[in-house]
């Protein structure tokens, strides 16, 4: 603990530091506006929290947000990054009000259950989600940016796939080893990243605007899907109704099922998206890192809402509006015969053939029921394709759909400049972002694991960790259902784990002392953090539910059993007064 208080104290008298304190404290004298400009030019943890959550998470759950209910949850995200916002302003709290690093004060004053846990699987988040983050932006620009030239018609896989992974892997880690290097490295760093975030956002945001001027997407329907619409955990969404209805009575119900299941797990997995496990470690670190103390814990909640909540909402709304003209009720192209303008048939799209057979299989699953199991695959493929056109309807209407296929819908109504390259580029840019910001965690993960400095070869190696992303263009359609479903559930439950943490430290006088809110203060922050850690805690439970059921369920409950004994057992070891 010692080594901690003085790297913190050595940091806190670096002249810029001390520079920035007193320019803040010069802005509150002379009024808002002066503070406002001051906290603009002085922020940067928050847009680093803005590179990670912008991935290939919030991007795929806000494109089946749109295929699943079109306008209807446009709240969603909003909300669920606001409560976000509200844990991670709990957080930074903590930290600039002690100094302190938050693993060792989790260890020492709450419980080390809970604090290597929270440790480990920030770790295991950063290296197993690299995967899709690698493949997302090689997949941008072979398939949108760079065709021409690294395509698989251009350079046949898997060299094209090889040179372009490079090629990312190394920008990533060219810009990791400036944030490593410190000082202006640091500052330099978060310029780079700020450009990047606000290059996703303005490309986001230049697509939707386009769709609005030509027509496609009528603005007085979007700003209805920001009113909350709860009924659509019950029922299918309103456009799915004439679809249903021309499906054979007795398979209705497996349709509806389906449609209002997925409803419900996308709602879930959006709020999850919204904040991980590996952003509440990054948050307080990069703070400590930059010398931040409790002067500037004003600065921290302006930087979380300007650099995290805008940039997240505004690119993840326009996703969802972008998803929702092109894909909601509407069956994917090339499944139900399609002729195209050309007058020939039109052919699917590679990436959705094996989802669609697999709806139509669960199709006839639910209606042979356990005869199913005893079918040939021959015989499973003829009932497939006797279902009614009906049926394949319903399929094609609900296929998982990516970014790509929405870039190619888009290609006729927005132009390719508009659809390919502006849509490319913010998808690239989520994509190298997300993969800067997880080796940038990774580094900081590891040096407090070994309770080292963030500094030299250990945050090197730590950050380089991640590259065991640049698998993910070759393997993660193989490798995610392996490796993602274990380190989601476990994120999932240490996600609210986590907030209940750092509840108690917002409470833990020992640890806060005279900066512990009282009155007023304190009665806001503990029912705004006791409904996040809520709506965290809900989703945790029904993500493992739908996953795992009771084994799930048995996991958390296991897990929480050996945070209370070991706590029963640090209580028996603690002196008694008479000692």
């Amino acid at each position: 603990m010692a080594d901690s208080d003085n790297r913190q104290v050595d940091m806190s008298m670096n002249p810029r530091i001390q520079r920035d304190r007193q320019l803040i404290i010069e802005s509150r004298q002379k009024g808002k506006i002066a503070t406002l400009k001051t906290f603009i030019r002085l922020s940067g943890p928050g847009w680093l929290q803005s590179a990670i959550t912008l991935g290939g998470g919030s991007l795929s759950s806000s494109l089946y947000l749109g295929v699943l209910v079109g306008f209807s949850f446009l709240w969603l995200q909003p909300l669920a990054m606001i409560l976000g916002v509200i844990m991670l302003s709990a957080i930074s709290y903590v930290t600039l009000s002690t100094g302190q690093r938050p693993f060792r004060a989790i260890n020492e004053h709450v419980n080390p259950v809970l604090g290597w846990s929270w440790l480990i699987a920030a770790m295991m988040a950063n290296l197993v989600w690299s995967m899709p983050q690698f493949a997302l932006a090689t997949a941008a620009l072979q398939q949108n940016l760079l065709r021409d030239v690294v395509g698989t018609e251009a350079m046949p896989d898997p060299w094209g796939k090889i040179v372009v992974s490079i090629a990312i892997l190394a920008v990533a880690i060219t810009f990791v080893m400036l944030y490593n290097a410190g000082g202006k490295g640091v500052k330099i760093f978060e310029i780079i990243i700020k450009a990047m975030v606000a290059l996703v956002v303005f490309c986001f945001i230049t697509v939707v605007v386009k769709m609005s001027i030509e027509g496609v997407i009528d603005l007085r329907v979007v700003l209805r899907g920001f009113i909350p619409n709860l009924g659509l955990l019950f029922k299918p969404a309103e456009a799915f109704g004439p679809v249903i209805e021309q499906v054979q009575e007795s398979c209705q119900v497996f349709w509806t099922s389906k449609i209002v299941s997925q409803q419900r797990d996308v709602m879930v997995s959006a709020f999850s998206a919204a904040v991980g496990i590996n952003m509440t470690f990054l948050l307080p670190y990069s703070m400590l890192r930059k010398g931040w103390d409790k002067e500037f814990r004003g600065l921290a909640i302006f930087d979380l809402s300007n650099g995290l909540y805008l940039p997240y909402v505004l690119a993840t709304v326009c996703v969802s509006i972008a998803s929702a003209s092109q894909f909601h009720a509407m069956p994917a192209e090339g499944f139900l015969n399609d002729v195209g303008t050309n007058g020939q048939v039109v052919q699917p799209a590679a990436n959705l053939v094996g989802p669609f057979n697999g709806l139509l299989k669960a199709r006839v699953r639910f209606e042979a029921g356990d005869a199913y199991d005893q079918m040939s695959p021959e015989e499973i493929t003829d009932r497939v394709n006797a279902l009614p056109v009906a049926d394949r309807q319903m399929a094609a209407t609900l296929v998982t759909r990516d970014a790509f296929n929405l870039a190619d819908s888009l290609a006729p109504l927005t132009g390719k400049v508009f659809s390919h390259f502006v849509f490319g580029i913010g998808v690239l840019g989520m994509g190298i972002g997300a993969v800067t910001m997880l080796m940038l965690i990774n580094g900081l993960v590891l040096c407090e694991m070994l309770n080292l400095p963030a500094k030299g070869w250990p945050q090197r190696i730590g950050s380089l960790m991640v590259s065991v992303g640049i698998l993910g263009p070759f393997f993660w359609s193989d490798a995610k259902l392996w490796l993602a479903i274990p380190t989601s559930m476990f994120a999932l439950v240490l996600l609210p784990i986590a907030y209940f943490t750092f509840y108690l430290l917002m409470n833990q006088r020992t640890l806060l002392g005279d900066n512990m809110p009282t009155g007023v203060k304190r009665v806001v922050w503990n029912v705004l953090m006791a409904i996040a850690g809520g709506v965290a805690g809900f989703g945790s439970i029904w993500g493992l539910w739908s996953k795992l059921r009771f084994v799930g369920i048995a996991i958390l409950l296991a897990f929480i059993g050996l945070a209370l004994v070991v706590q029963i057992i640090r209580a028996g070891k603690k002196p008694t007064p008479s000692d």
